[in-house]
Order: C-alpha cells, then structure tokens, then sequence
C-alpha cells in the first residue's frame, strides 16, 4: 500500500483535466475512477443528497446504499470538513469534497496508508479538483442531478431551485450559508446572494401561496431583483421593482415577503429592508442580541414608500434570516418551533465552531425532527458570519 509519488499525483491530475474536456456528467465518475487506478488507487465519490442527510454514490457501477451522514465516519468528515482515515480491510481514507466552499460529498480512497500525510495531501488536491469538475460538468446532462436525489421533485421545486445560487459562499473573512425546505416540494421560498468590489448583497423570500403559483410569483421577485440590481439599483429602487413586476405580471393581487439586504464587507456597514417578513437576528459573541426591525413596510407586490435602515456590525457577529416555515413547524401536539429554539440552536452551534454550512444543516434537521418530517410550509434559513475564523472553517 505505497503513496503515489508526488510525479505520480501530478499525472493522474493531469490526465483527469485533459480528458474531462470531452466528457459528460454521467462519465465523470468513471474517468476519476480510472485516473486514480493508474496509480494504485480505487476511489468512489459520493455526493450529499438534496435532504443533506445522506452520501449517494455517482457510478452506477457502485451502486450501494447510501451512507448516512449522522453518525457514520464519512459524514464526520462531510459535516467536519476534515479527512477521516478509518480502519478495514482496506482501510480508508475519507476526504470532503468542495467546490470553493459549497460542500458536495466526500470522496472514498483505499490502496495506500489513509494515515499517511502525503496520501492526505494528495487526495486533498485530487478532491479539489474533482469538486471543480462536479460543478461545472453538473450542467451538461441529468447525471449528477439525478444521482443527488432520493426522490422526483415536483414541477414548482424544479423551477425554483435552478434559480438559486449555490448553497453556500464564503471569502476570506465572510461565510453565507443557506438551507431550503422541502426540497423535493418546495413552492414559494427562495435566497439569493451575490457578492462583488467587497460589498456582498443578499435576500430571503416567501411567495404567497403554495405550489407552482407560489414559485411562479417568487420567480418573478427574484427576476425582478437581479435585473435591477444588476443595473445599479439600491435597495429601495430594488424593492419598488419587484413591486411594479408582480403588480404588472399578475391580476389576482400576489404578493412576497422579503428582507433585501447589502454588507459592506470592509467597514461593517448592513443596510436592509424588511418587507412584511420576520425580521432577522443579530448575534455577538455567541448570542442573541436583538431583531433587526428596522426598514419596515408592507410586502414586495403591495407598493409603499421604502425606507433603507441601517446597522453597524461588529467582527464575529452572525445574522440569521429565516422565513416563517421555520418558526411555525409544528409537532405533533401542536407546539411551534418558534424563535427562542431556532435562536437557541444557533447559539449553541456557534459555541462548538462548527462551519456556518453545518450549523445551517443541523438547525433544518432540528426542524425536520420537531414535526416528524419535512416542514409542511416551505422553511428557508439563511446565515451569516462576519469573521475569518469562520472562513477558514468552511474548507477542508
């Protein structure tokens, strides 16, 4: 069981960006695979499905069942961003695979020592690399979409997350994660997120409704949002554009609620605009401090005067933005989730330094577990922190 020679990584990675030009999402699997048996390597990749509970395998010709990411050694090294070696015949090395800082899967290696600092270096560079491939071959085909998904999505769920951002971003002192449920069935709640020239600008909606007319009018609020945004509009001009779209795109008085929202990255600065949505929470040093309330008016869709507040924020500070499917997920006996458990979670997540990503994932699931399954109203979850602890905790 000898390491591959540094001369031998280089060639594998060489070999894997040469012949991944001319190939496919559903043969991506297969050229890794190849790729790293020149070497004396068997490598499988698994991708986190969409639920973020489990790790699927991509080859069909591996097909087993999927891991679950509580409580097994693959998912310690999904959740944790740090390779695991775990003991077999063979043994394993298990390393988290990332495209910048959007957690795909973990990828599976036997063959060589999974203790050996140089087989943890290399197959660090050889995950990287196959995270960038994911990504951009993911669009090509049906392959890597299917293979993340336990179930078929409804038609509203597949409109609303092809236009979503990836889950989660992160500079070298800021990190924004994000949760969307139900994933198979989601209707009317959306996030977006962009971040340019140090200045990151970010939202969370909730359409009216339930379905493909509540993910139509969401469509149209996120369109709405981008386009003007993209021609240099301010939040308050953003805002009375999504109002003018919805009011002229639809005749049966649709409406979303919204908190739009910009950060200076360098100076601390928030400025928001809470339209008929909860409003966000700012934490400091590992506690609830108070809701942002300021900014209020009526939502996107029903014009108002839009009024811009404004917050200083502090390094370290989180802001966690939710939508009502959240905090109203009942239990069996009709207890609400509410506000208090959802800031209590945050807390204690944020005392343990887990990743922004994997607090975000566990406080979804914590939702799930309080109504004995996926929430009945869409739950969407957005959280931020301002540190550079944060981001170096969001890669492997």
């Amino acid at each position: 069981m000898s390491v591959p020679r540094p001369a031998e990584w280089h060639g594998m990675l060489a070999e894997l960006i040469d012949v991944a030009h001319f190939v496919g999402p559903s043969g991506l699997a297969e050229i890794v695979e190849v790729a790293a048996a020149r070497v004396g390597l068997d490598v499988t990749i698994h991708l986190v499905d969409h639920e973020q509970e489990r790790l699927r395998v991509l080859s069909p010709d591996k097909a087993t069942d999927p891991i679950p990411i509580r409580g097994s050694v693959a998912g310690r090294a999904f959740m944790t961003l740090t390779p695991v070696p775990s003991a077999g015949d063979p043994p394993r090395l298990w390393m988290p695979i990332v495209n910048g800082t959007e957690r795909i899967g973990v990828l599976e290696v036997r063959g060589a020592d999974p203790a050996d600092p140089a087989m943890i270096s290399g197959t660090r560079l050889l995950a990287g690399l196959v995270g960038h491939m994911i990504t951009s071959k993911t669009a090509y085909g049906d392959a890597i979409v299917v293979a993340r998904r336990s179930r078929p999505m409804t038609t509203a769920a597949e409109v609303l997350w092809q236009l979503l951002p990836p889950l989660t971003f992160a500079t070298d002192h800021f990190v924004l994660a994000a949760v969307l449920e139900p994933s198979y069935e989601v209707g009317g709640d959306a996030f977006d997120y962009t971040v340019d020239d140090g200045v990151a600008r970010f939202a969370v909606y909730d359409g009216v409704g339930k379905g493909l007319p509540a993910a139509l009018t969401t469509a149209v609020a996120l369109g709405a949002s981008r386009a003007s945004r993209r021609a240099g509009a301010g939040l308050a001009e953003m805002a009375e554009e999504v109002d003018r779209a919805l009011k002229g795109e639809f005749t049966d008085s649709r409406f979303v609620t919204a908190v739009l929202a910009e950060f200076d990255l360098h100076a601390g600065h928030l400025r928001y605009v809470g339209a008929g949505h909860p409003p966000p929470v700012l934490l400091r040093r590992g506690k609830a401090v108070r809701a942002l309330a300021g900014g209020r008016r009526t939502p996107l869709g029903v014009p108002a005067p839009t009024a811009v507040a404004e917050e200083r924020l502090e390094r370290g500070d989180r802001l966690l933005f939710y939508t009502d499917g959240i905090t109203e997920a009942r239990d069996a006996d009709g207890t609400l989730f509410g506000l208090e458990r959802l800031v209590d979670l945050v807390e204690r997540h944020a005392a343990v330094g887990l990743p922004v990503a994997e607090t975000a994932r566990r406080i979804s699931h914590a939702v799930r577990d309080h109504q004995g399954g996926p929430p009945a109203d869409d739950a969407t979850l957005l959280l931020l922190e301002w540190s550079e602890a944060a981001a170096k905790r969001s890669v492997p």
